[in-house]
């Protein structure tokens, strides 16, 4: 997933204001900077898995994306935000954002998510193998995300507006291209390119949270 990831930054802001959104962001997309990162490194790998339409790789991804390295990484990333701001809430919150990622990739891979590394055994439900069901589900739930998140949020300048929409447009286009395109084939280039968009995408999201201002409480 891209903007599935996406949308639990910006209901993660509606569920806790106090957070940065950029924060918020950090976390969800956490385990993918390490994959690029490792990608980069040569510690995980990327295969074709040919027969279908969306994003067509198998993963071979334990350090970054399985279910025991993710709670070890949201644990950490959980520790030093409360070593820097005190808020256990707001830490625990960020550990589950964090461990989101498996669940979602769960839904949406073919069975390349492992429990842990070392273990054989592979699990995905496959949402990617349907380009509608894609669009539909994931897409889905980046329209209820954006919702939410202009619900609860008001520009306190014109590039709130401007540059939130013109984000927000970018991140979807290029979405639909990952899921129609798939993954570099190499992996250097693939890991440079995402590492790249991946960070502009939690700056333009810690930006955001300084140009939009919370316009109301949740209830």
């Amino acid at each position: 997933m891209f903007v599935g990831h996406l949308s639990v930054g910006l209901l993660g802001k509606r569920i806790e204001p106090r957070i940065s959104l950029g924060t918020w962001m950090l976390a969800a997309l956490l385990a993918d900077l390490l994959f690029f990162t490792f990608l980069i490194a040569g510690f995980e790998h990327v295969g074709a898995a040919p027969g279908v339409t969306v994003n067509r790789f198998l993963g071979d991804v334990p350090y970054s994306h399985s279910l025991l390295m993710g709670a070890i990484w949201g644990g950490l990333f959980a520790a030093a935000y409360w070593m820097r701001r005190h808020y256990l809430l707001g830490a625990l919150l960020l550990f589950a954002a964090v461990l989101s990622h498996w669940l979602l990739d769960f839904i949406s891979h073919r069975p390349d998510m492992k429990l842990a590394p070392g273990l054989q055994q592979a699990f995905g439900l496959g949402l990617w193998n349907s380009i509608p069901s894609t669009l539909i589900v994931e897409g889905g739930a980046w329209l209820i995300a954006i919702a939410l998140y202009v619900s609860l949020t008001r520009a306190s300048k014109r590039v709130g507006i401007y540059a939130f929409w013109a984000g927000v447009a970018l991140l979807t286009l290029v979405w639909y291209g990952n899921i129609t395109g798939g993954i570099d084939p190499n992996p250097v280039r693939a890991g440079v390119s995402g590492l790249i968009l991946f960070s502009l995408t939690i700056a333009w999201a810690y930006w955001m949270n300084r140009a939009r201002v919370i316009s109301e409480r949740p209830q």
